[in-house]
């Protein structure tokens, strides 16, 4: 019913600006040509500077009214990411002020040269200096920005300092894996032949031993304030893309061919919480690439701890090696009962007991 609203709405105005335009015909004839064309020429003079005006207040007012809305209301949340603000600020400077003017002079000409019986026309048909400023001018400014962004380009894409941590993000329709190296800070390896939904999402080859340490989870990425991550990122399906929006990132997650991106996290997600005043903050990780049927639900969490908060949430994982096979990973010793307190010469002959025997096997052997 909406729709049919809609269509007809669409259809009754196009036939209302067509009978308008016949109107202005018949007053047109009615009138003569030529006085009927001066007419309309100085009132859509005067449209022109009506249109310029309510056109930059709207532009205005838009910003008032939506700026409080955007992330660029705080800074970015992280170190890298600054530069990515500083880009746009600069960017935007630069297109503002280009809008502005070419604006401004477009619609200021449409009233100052209408049509006027006593101004005499001058027709040139070509100027190699305008030229050359309309081109050169642009080309400039336009080199800078681009300049600029590979610089930061080669910053994310390049190699992290030593002590950044890793995380592997793998997309899959329609959510984000994650997968952490264990003690030995190595990511094992992985086939695609072995993905099994239920017991090995990423095709993890269980044989590895750079694997068997190896911590996988889905709901939740941890990464530590202050310390650089060095993200490894693919997909399991189609092309997705991990958008950091809080961190001003993002990147593709292409299947088969891994990409890399590192930034630095500035704030917690308490202290986010605190920033925009918002109990509920969570940073994001969304799919910035349409995916499929299921890419509006593609989003992922991220929280920001303290080292010593991550360190006691990583201390509580399970490795994906031991969820998957609890039977072959040894159980953590239990801490021996305290043995009842022998007479002195008892407790003296067990210690002769126990080192007499080790001595006897290496004579033996």
């Amino acid at each position: 019913m909406t729709m049919f609203l809609i269509t007809a709405v669409t259809i009754l105005i196009f036939v209302v600006i067509f009978q308008i335009s016949k109107a202005s015909e018949y007053v047109a004839i009615l009138k003569g040509e030529e006085k009927s064309r001066k007419q309309d020429n100085r009132i859509n003079g005067f449209l022109m500077i009506a249109f310029l005006v309510l056109g930059l207040v709207g532009v205005w007012y838009c910003n008032e009214l939506y700026y409080g809305k955007t992330l660029l209301v705080h800074d970015a949340a992280s170190v890298e990411g600054a530069r990515v603000d500083s880009m746009l600020w600069v960017t935007l400077a630069v297109t503002g002020i280009v809008f502005v003017l070419t604006q401004v002079i477009l619609f200021w000409f449409a009233f100052k040269y209408q049509e006027d019986e006593n101004r005499k026309v001058v027709f040139f048909a070509h100027s190699t200096k305008l030229e050359l400023i309309w081109t050169a001018i642009p080309a400039v400014a336009l080199t800078v920005l681009v300049i600029i962004g590979l610089r930061n380009w080669f910053l994310f894409t390049g190699e992290p300092p030593k002590e950044a941590m890793v995380v592997e993000v793998t997309g899959k329709q329609f959510g984000w894996i994650y997968r952490y190296p264990g003690q030995d800070g190595v990511l094992g390896k992985k086939y695609y032949r072995n993905i099994d939904n239920a017991n090995n999402a990423l095709g993890l080859i269980w044989e590895d031993k750079l694997v068997q340490d190896d911590i996988v989870m889905e709901q939740t990425m941890y990464l530590v304030k202050g310390k650089p991550v060095k993200m490894i990122i693919g997909s399991r399906d189609v092309i997705h893309d991990v958008g950091l929006v809080h961190f001003r990132l993002k990147m593709d997650a292409v299947p088969g061919i891994p990409t890399t991106l590192w930034f630095t996290p500035k704030y917690t997600t308490k202290e986010m919480k605190e920033i925009t005043g918002n109990p509920n903050f969570q940073y994001e990780i969304s799919c910035d690439q349409m995916c499929g049927n299921g890419h509006y639900s593609m989003k992922g969490v991220i929280e920001v701890l303290d080292q010593e908060e991550y360190d006691a949430k990583m201390a509580g994982m399970t490795s994906a090696y031991a969820t998957a096979f609890p039977e072959k990973v040894a159980p953590a010793a239990a801490p021996a009962a305290t043995p009842n307190v022998a007479p002195a010469k008892d407790t003296a002959k067990a210690t002769v007991k126990a080192v007499e025997a080790p001595v006897k096997l290496t004579a033996k052997l």
